[in-house]
Formats: C-alpha cells, structure tokens, sequence
C-alpha cells in the first residue's frame, strides 16, 4: 500500500504576542527614541534647520549647475544666500545706530516715567518706593544664573551660525548620495512613489518657508507704515522687528505689539498714540490672519489648523520642560527632478 505523501510545506507560525506584552515594549520604544533624539539635540537642530535652508537653496543649485560644476554652483548659492541675510543685519545694524543716538533721551525720558510709576504704586497698592527698590534689586540679583544661561545660549547660537552653512554644503553635495540611500532603503517597485514623496515634500518645505518670507516683508512693511504716520521713534527698526517676530506663535505677536508701545509711552505725553498703536496691530494681526496667511501661506501647504496648534503647544511645552532636565548638558531619473 503506497503511502501517502503531504508534499505541502508547513508555513512558519507567526507568534502573537498579548497587549500587555507589545504595549510596554513599544512605550519603551517610544521613550528611549525620544531620548536619544533629545540627548543629540545640538547636533540634530542645527542639522535640521540646515536641511530646510539646503531645500530652500536646492532650485539656485540645479539651475547653476547645467552650466558650474556642483561644487561651484553650491558655493554661489551659499555665497549668495549669505550676502542676504548679511544684507538685512547690515540694515538692521544702521537702524539700531540712528536708534542709539536717542538713547540719554530715552533714558532720562525712562528713569522719570519710572518714578511715576514708583509712586503710583505707592499709592494705589501701598508698597513703598524703598520696598519696590529692594524688590527690583533682588530681582537683578537672582537674575545673575539667567544672564549665564543666555550668554551660553548666545555661544550656542553662534555655533550653529558657523555649523550650518558647512552642514547646507555637504547636504547639497552630497544630494545624490541621499537619494540612492533613501531610494536602497525601499523596494524597486515602490522607487516612483518614493520619489514622487520626496518631490512633494521637497515642493512642501520650499513653498512654506517663502510664503513665510513673503508674510514677514509685508507684515514688516505695514508695521513700519504704521508706526511712521503716528511719528513713533524708530519706526521702521521696530516695524522690521515685529514683522521677525510674527513668525514666531503667540509669544512673538505680544513682544511685536509690547515694543513699539514701549517706545511710545517713554517718548510721547498722553496715551492716545499708544491706543492708536493698538488699533493699527490689531487691523495688521487681522489681515496677517485672515488674508496673508491664508493667500500665501496656508494655500501653499495644506496644514490643518487644530493639529498646527497642538502640535506647537506641545512642541513648546517640551522645550521648556526639556529646560530642567539635570542631565541637558551631558534611483537616477528620479533624483533628477528632487
């Protein structure tokens, strides 16, 4: 009697593992990526901002180089982008000089208002001028470790100015290599889609951040507008501040509308300018938020707005947290249009 032959190859079981096994696995996962990534923050912020400004440069680049080797086209497009930004601290610089010549005005202007406001206090809260003095001085003295911490991050900042030009060459340079790397990581079939990924996320990244410029030059230009006709001191230096500042959420809106309302109460009588300025940033806030953001910006990225605004709280409460940690100081055809 012949005997009977299962020719079918057994398949490999897959074991499955119970929640409560793959759910701490993958918390601590989680947990030791996220700390990896925090303890090589120096290196992957700069890193980071330098692959933005490299995507922003990518279009300068291949357009030099169909006529400049690469290495060439790449040193232009730095060469060119830093004449840019030297371009604006250079007229910056010229304003805060013409804003210093005011200063013993302002200062006089200051230390008078300050008395008012000394005794104002004294008398609307009861607190004396000699307590409000020993309160302010002890505050300047506790801020001793904060003026540390800032000088530190000045030197920090500093490094990653001289990091990031070398970072965005070796990244334009280096380009082709990525590419097969990125495109080697995925299987042959998927090399279309991937590259058709990269091409919208490079076309993503490359239209936020010149709508951005965009929303920063008219917003500085309103600002500074406005400020003029209302004779505020320095308008145009605080007009182009608080055009930098709109960028940055929530907080920089406060500090662009704080400053020229500073400037305003120590160098002119009354608060009706004051009022006015208020006026004017609230009509210029209204027209950042619901013409500029939306025509330029938001039309250029799709990003929903509920997640942009979680996804900065979060980002925010994070740095911050980040701040009291004890141990802070411890294929071809494709790659052609990408």
């Amino acid at each position: 009697m012949p005997l009977h032959m299962d020719n079918t190859e057994q398949q490999p079981t897959i074991k499955v593992y119970p929640f409560y096994i793959k759910t701490p696995v993958i918390l601590l996962g989680l947990v030791t990526f996220f700390f990896i990534l925090f303890i090589l923050t120096d290196v992957l912020v700069p890193l980071a901002m330098s692959c933005l400004f490299a995507i922003l440069l990518n279009p300068l680049v291949n357009r030099l180089q169909k006529k400049l080797p690469r290495g060439i086209a790449i040193a232009i497009s730095l060469a060119t982008g830093i004449l840019f930004v030297a371009a604006i601290i250079y007229f910056l610089s010229h304003e805060i000089v013409a804003f210093s010549k005011s200063i013993p005005a302002l200062k006089a202007k200051s230390l008078m208002f300050a008395g008012q406001l000394q005794h104002w206090v004294d008398d609307q809260f009861g607190i004396a001028i000699e307590k409000q003095l020993a309160m302010v001085k002890s505050a300047v003295q506790n801020g001793g470790v904060s003026f540390s911490a800032t000088l530190g991050g000045m030197l920090g900042v500093a490094c990653i100015l001289v990091l990031m030009p070398i970072y965005m060459f070796l990244l334009l340079f280096y380009k082709p290599l990525i590419l097969d790397f990125l495109f080697n990581v995925f299987s042959e079939k998927y090399s279309l889609r991937v590259a058709e990924i990269l091409g919208e996320v490079k076309t993503a990244i490359q239209s936020y951040i010149i709508g951005l410029l965009i929303e920063m030059v008219i917003v500085s230009a309103m600002n500074s507008a406005a400020l003029m006709i209302l004779g505020v001191r320095s308008a145009i230096l605080l007009g182009v501040i608080g055009g930098i500042l709109n960028m940055i959420p929530y907080l920089g809106g406060l500090v662009a509308i704080a400053l020229p309302l500073l400037m305003a109460t120590i160098t002119k009588d009354g608060y009706t300018t004051q009022l006015a300025i208020l006026g004017a940033y609230l009509v210029i806030q209204f027209i950042d938020n619901n013409i500029l953001v939306p025509k330029i910006v938001s039309s250029k990225v799709k990003i929903n707005a509920l997640v942009s605004i979680i996804i900065v709280l979060m980002g925010g409460r994070t740095v911050g947290a980040f701040r009291y940690v004890p141990f802070y100081s411890l294929h071809s055809h494709s790659q052609d249009h990408i």
